[in-house]
């Protein structure tokens, strides 16, 4: 397949490149600077300024763009984390009406965030009601933009993304930093869900879409079992063979981070119903399994 991709150059973008190449997909990776990139046999780097005519017939559109979520979340970094997201879908839809031959599929990316903050209720992608804080406002104005790809006759994916697990990205060098120093313990009351995947079960989730043509809509990109994050922490303290005791209280992640704070004091329990319901088959199932293999590899 011929495969334009945006993010393609970040933590998970470039996992997702390097597997796509190795199954011998044509990657054309949109990038800011695509100047200071080498081009291959099987990666082309384009500029955001890339029209329809530039390109060869794309099979598929995959888009993981967008402003880090970490950081203080100050107004500007808040307008500038939903502006970079709508900007860029914005750009791809308008890329794909603009193609004589539409992709097959559009996988757009976004958050379980889109559910808002629970520590009773399960999320599956049945559930339409999108939460009321930032995050979810954000994600459904992203998904949003993205569905006018539908319109067009494509497939379109919405990806919501947990919490991925990669050890040299995402969230869990920071969350396993604390147990690895001797410190590990709970944040707050420690009852918040974690909803988690390992970056390779994302991998192949992503890639499971391309190739599954009876999967749509929102598709959530977590592993089946979300742990609670003080049994997350246990276990992750378990395997690191350290100490979990020290309990760190809500406030002071608020003093330090602002509203970020919510993203490591509360969380949402979203089950992946569609990737098992169409027999999706994970490499790391369960958190131990996946605690180990980014112990040791």
């Amino acid at each position: 397949m011929n495969i334009l991709i945006t993010g393609g150059t970040g933590f998970f973008g470039s996992k997702l490149a390097a597997h796509l190449t190795g199954l011998n997909h044509k990657l054309y990776i949109l990038t800011r600077s695509p100047e200071k990139k080498s081009n291959t046999s099987h990666l082309t780097f384009k500029g955001y300024d890339t029209t329809a005519d530039e390109l060869p017939r794309i099979d598929a559109v995959i888009n993981l763009a967008g402003e880090s979520l970490f950081g203080y979340w100050t107004k500007k970094k808040k307008e500038t984390i939903l502006t970079s997201r709508l900007r860029v879908t914005k750009y791809l839809v308008q890329l794909m009406k603009a193609m004589k031959e539409k992709p097959d599929v559009f996988i757009s990316g976004s958050a379980v965030g889109f559910y808002g903050m629970s520590e009773d209720f399960i999320y599956t992608e049945a559930t339409t009601q999108p939460g009321t804080d930032f995050l979810a406002s954000v994600t459904r104005q992203w998904e949003n933009e993205a569905s006018e790809a539908e319109e067009l006759g494509i497939r379109t994916i919405y990806a919501r993304f947990g919490i991925l697990l990669g050890k040299d990205g995402g969230a869990f060098p920071l969350m396993s930093l604390p147990v690895k120093l001797y410190t590990g313990g709970h944040i707050s009351d420690g009852e918040q869900w974690l909803s988690w995947i390992h970056v390779q079960d994302a991998v192949n989730l992503i890639t499971f879409g391309l190739e599954h043509h009876t999967l749509k809509g929102p598709v959530n990109i977590t592993a089946p079992t979300p742990k609670r994050n003080k049994d997350f922490m246990k276990k992750a303290a378990q395997v690191y063979k350290r100490p979990n005791w020290l309990h760190l209280p809500a406030v002071f992640f608020y003093l330090t981070l602002g509203e970020m704070a919510q993203l490591l004091v509360k969380g949402q329990y979203a089950y992946p119903e569609k990737a098992l319901e169409h027999e999706f088959t994970y490499d790391f199932p369960s958190l131990d399994q996946a605690l180990l293999d980014l112990k040791n590899n």
